[in-house]
């Protein structure tokens, strides 16, 4: 009976994953030449304008140069998701409830500002292709599970702290860029567009009792952006409570 040949492994797709090529002596371009000029049309233009030809052209470089460094778009994307996580400021872990608390907040709040500033990251997170393996996004990692270590919790509960604090970061700041990116494109202001939504949410929750009476109660003229910042932090509190009385059983 013939002996199967051992299959190769396969790995997830990644440029974090597949080996480095060999660099040329002198390259035309850098990766950090090649990831500020797509990370500029990225913000200028969103994800789905992005192309590979459309990045040589930025740049006077031909496809060659390009594919030193990446060999596609889903490629190119992981790079500068990395890139704008670079932004995030960690603070250093601090072990008293006050520190690690506001410690985590301040890491939470910088998270959200960069999803406002590249609002197109809400597509490129919903890509299978992207995986969060580069160096910017493991010092986040890095640096929040220390502040939950520090603050008393195990290395597991502190992953499980951390899963659900980003968890909920990246979900609300998610669904804002979103928000943001729709009033941008419509050319108004954001209490306008509460304003022009509110008389059709109010019609289609009327048969639901709980909804009208939240609608009811909420305070519609009051400034969107204040209110937005309002909700996060207060959902965020909400978060940090269970995980303060986890940290307290254990």
């Amino acid at each position: 009976m013939p002996i199967a040949e051992e299959q190769p492994k396969q790995t997830i797709q990644s440029v974090w994953t597949r080996p480095q090529r060999r660099k040329r002596e002198q390259p035309t371009l850098s990766r950090e030449q090649i990831v500020s000029v797509a990370l500029e049309l990225l913000d200028a233009d969103g994800i789905d304008a992005l192309s590979m030809r459309k990045l040589g052209t930025r740049l006077n470089a031909g496809a060659t140069s390009l594919y030193t460094h990446v060999t596609n778009k889903d490629e190119l994307i992981e790079l500068v998701v990395d890139e704008i996580y670079g932004e995030v400021e960690v603070p250093d872990a601090t072990g008293t409830r006050e520190e690690w608390r506001s410690a985590v907040i301040s890491c939470a709040r910088s998270v959200r500002s960069v999803f406002h500033r590249h609002p197109w990251v809400v597509s490129a997170l919903g890509e299978a292709g992207v995986v969060s393996l580069g160096p910017n996004a493991m010092r986040l990692s890095e640096g929040m599970l220390g502040i939950f270590e520090e603050a008393g919790f195990s290395l597991e509960q502190a992953d499980l702290a951390v899963n659900a604090v980003v968890s909920y970061t990246i979900g609300v700041s998610t669904t804002e860029a979103a928000w943001l990116t729709r009033l941008a494109r419509s050319g108004m202001s954001e209490q306008e567009g509460v304003d022009s939504l509110r008389p059709a949410a109010e019609q289609a929750a009327q048969a639901y009792p709980r909804l009208s009476r939240l609608y009811a109660a909420q305070q519609w003229q009051t400034d969107s952006g204040d209110a937005r910042n309002d909700n996060f932090a207060d959902g965020l509190e909400c978060v940090l409570d269970g995980l303060e009385m986890r940290l307290r059983r254990s």
